[in-house]
């Protein structure tokens, strides 16, 4: 099966009232284990290629990779950039075969960040690639995503800019933070603004980023076998469950894959010390991203059955 756009996968996810799951990949285990989820479930896919992924793995490789994947499922699946820092990566993207693309201008001005949007939005259009964009800016750090301090989405600035910029649609800062440490207190997001900024958008396409719950029994036991995670927390499943009946439509997750295999691996090495081939460690790693992202589809997105 051909790759997807999102255009028709967030139509009918508004209109249901949930959100499609947008996970980070990296290399082929991570993309076997999130295939293999979905095609149990039944689910559409979003996966999503972020700057360091692209150095790590290289795009043309996680590209191939995806396109093993779709013979051996039959999903609709959008490979997307996560964070395109500048137009030159987003063309590289575009015309490197991939169905939706993010530019991330949320560092510039507000101006700054239309021009830049804008310029990418023309180009992917006329591909037929459709462009997620940026207003706000979220904390944390991903891969080469950092910033010390939150901007919350301003509503009425959201309305004009997916106006001038013709994005397709428009990732928001509402609470959530990238990285393993989100929260020092309670976990709160803003649905007051998400659901003002809804309200004043219909129909269009919200996106959170940051959006990993950091599971506990994950932190515990990377920790246990010589990890040092510390007092790491995401953001509840119930509020992310929540946010798609407000418009939500993406949700990407990363942080909670990485700390899955991360946790299985190191559980599993210090249970078998004699062990030295990759393939003994990456099975029960590749399994572990598969039940997290499938428990993601039924418990988190709601998006099971929806193809």
């Amino acid at each position: 099966m051909p790759l997807t756009g999102t255009r028709e996968m967030f139509a009918r996810a508004y209109k249901e009232g949930y959100a499609v799951g947008a996970f980070n990949v990296n290399n082929m285990e991570i993309i076997q284990g999130i295939m293999a989820a979905a095609a149990e479930e039944r689910a559409p896919l979003i996966l999503q290629v972020s700057a360091g992924a692209r150095k790590y793995a290289g795009q043309a490789y996680i590209r191939k990779l995806i396109e093993a994947a779709l013979i051996e499922d039959d999903l609709p699946v959008a490979l997307h950039l996560d964070h395109g820092q500048d137009f030159e990566i987003c063309k590289s993207c575009i015309d490197g075969g991939f169905s939706s693309v993010m530019i991330d201008g949320s560092h510039l001005s507000f101006e700054e960040n239309i021009a830049l949007t804008k310029r990418v939005v023309e180009y992917a259009h006329d591909k037929g690639v459709d462009v997620e964009a940026e207003l706000g800016r979220l904390a944390g750090v991903e891969d080469d995503v950092s910033s010390e301090h939150s901007i919350y989405t301003d509503p009425d600035q959201a309305v004009e800019f997916v106006q001038r910029t013709g994005c397709d649609s428009l990732a928001i800062a509402i609470g959530t933070s990238h990285g393993a440490y989100k929260f020092a207190g309670e976990a709160k997001l803003d649905f007051d603004r998400l659901e003002k900024i809804t309200n004043m958008l219909p129909n269009f396409p919200i996106v959170l980023h940051g959006s990993s719950s950091v599971p506990q029994e994950f932190v515990k036991m990377a920790n246990e076998f010589g990890g040092e995670i510390g007092s790491a927390s995401g953001v509840p499943e119930e509020l992310l469950r929540k946010a798609a009946t407000f418009g939500v439509c993406k949700i990407n997750i990363d942080t909670d894959i990485r700390l899955a295999m991360t946790a299985v691996i190191r559980k599993y090495l210090a249970e078998n010390p004699t062990h030295f081939d990759p393939r003994q460690y990456l099975k029960p790693a590749r399994e572990a991203v598969k039940n997290m992202v499938q428990h993601k589809i039924k418990n988190v997105l709601g998006c099971s059955n929806k193809i």
